[in-house]
């Protein structure tokens, strides 16, 4: 009979607590999202500000890389003037080789016949000279007793005298086609070293021109890639910034929910204090409300210090004396989103394990006797800005 009546009752204290209108929003579960969205937030501006940060380096960076770039313009600039002075020089100069060549072409065609002349005055000269050698006695004797008159002789001799001058004409001639064939020798030689000279400077400026253009190239390649690669950067920090400050809003957005619902918890918690309360003798406890209350205190203060057990006890048992709760252990605990391990699963593994401790029990069975410490209570959490509390115990604080 006592079985059937206890089943009775726990049956209808569950309906009860289904049923009870629910007139204030889970304050331990919205204080613990609060605190992680707050947490999370502080880290997304953290990350926020390193990318900031990054971007503000990059930009720098990339402002740097414009001025390089507008310096290695100008360079280019210098380097495109460079080569179009070394182009000119070497068109200059091939036309310059070209003329020496055929210049020297002139010179070795003119010593070719400045050598045939002297070699043909030279051999002139000889059969003079030995004409000469051979016959000048008999040559001076045949025109002076061959003369018919003096005044023959004269003539004749006269002859003999352009003959001599004769000699000496050619004797002069084969000297000035000698003094001809040297000068166009050295001519000659002086348009070699100068062509020497003008295929040296050529090959100078085009080394120089290959020099310019690997140096452009190297410029060119290198400045490229620097600002191709910091613009990426940039772009992906500017991404991950977007998406910081997104993810921020979202967050506030998430926070000021969260805040709104505690100010209404906490609105709630003087509602409450202002309500008519009920004395514990008026409470009629069920069988299985020590086990349940044990167990929940184990589950959200089985770290703290036996005070901090009493006092999260003490807001239960507060809660089913305050007439804007439901008035039963079972009501109160089970009302929707209250206690965080309801909603996680916690106290439910707590209750099939029996995972609470003496203290726990000690500590339900001395709120259940109307034993408080946080006096009307009705909310605990990990401290938070914005909220005063009235009381502060181990790692919660109470209002």
């Amino acid at each position: 009979m006592k079985a059937r009546r206890y089943v009775a009752v726990w049956s209808m204290l569950v309906l009860l607590s289904v049923m009870l209108p629910v007139t204030v929003k889970a304050s331990e579960e919205t204080r613990k999202k609060i605190d992680q969205a707050e947490q999370e937030k502080k880290e997304t501006e953290s990350k926020l500000d390193e990318t900031e940060e990054n971007l503000d380096k990059l930009n720098e960076q990339k402002d740097s890389l414009q001025g390089a770039l507008t310096t290695l313009n100008t360079e280019l600039s210098q380097v495109s003037n460079n080569l179009s002075d070394l182009e000119t020089k070497i068109t200059d100069k091939e036309a310059e080789i070209e003329a020496m060549n055929q210049e020297i072409a002139r010179v070795q065609e003119e010593l070719q016949t400045a050598i045939q002349l002297k070699d043909d005055q030279y051999e002139a000269m000889k059969q003079q000279i030995k004409f000469i050698y051979e016959r000048s006695d008999y040559l001076y004797l045949e025109l002076f007793f061959s003369a018919g008159s003096f005044s023959d002789f004269l003539n004749k001799n006269n002859y003999i005298e352009q003959l001599s001058a004769y000699e000496e004409k050619v004797l002069q001639a084969y000297k000035d086609a000698q003094a001809a064939m040297e000068a166009k020798e050295e001519e000659l030689q002086m348009a070699m070293d100068r062509l020497e000279q003008d295929k040296a400077e050529l090959s100078d400026y085009k080394v120089q021109v290959v020099a310019e253009q690997s140096r452009v190239s190297g410029l060119v390649s290198k400045t490229a890639n620097s600002i191709s690669a910091t613009a990426s950067q940039i772009s992906e920090a500017e991404a991950a910034a977007l998406a910081y400050e997104q993810k921020i809003k979202e967050q506030e957005e998430n926070i000021t929910a969260l805040k709104a619902k505690l100010a209404e918890e906490i609105r709630m918690a003087q509602l409450a204090a202002q309500s008519s309360w009920r004395d514990i003798s008026e409470v009629s406890f069920a069988e299985g409300d020590r086990y349940l209350l044990a167990n929940l205190i184990y589950c959200e203060a089985g770290g703290e210090p036996y005070a901090g057990q009493v006092a999260v006890g003490s807001v239960v048992i507060n809660r089913v004396l305050s007439s804007v709760y439901p008035d039963t252990v079972t009501g109160v605990i089970y009302q929707n989103k209250q206690f965080s391990p309801v909603a996680s699963g916690r106290l439910a593994l707590a209750l099939a394990e029996g995972r609470a401790t003496g203290s726990c029990y000690q500590a339900a069975d001395e709120v259940m006797k109307g034993t408080t410490n946080v006096g009307n209570c009705v909310y605990f959490r990990t401290p938070v800005d914005g909220v005063t509390p009235k009381y502060r115990i181990g790692g919660h604080i109470f209002y």
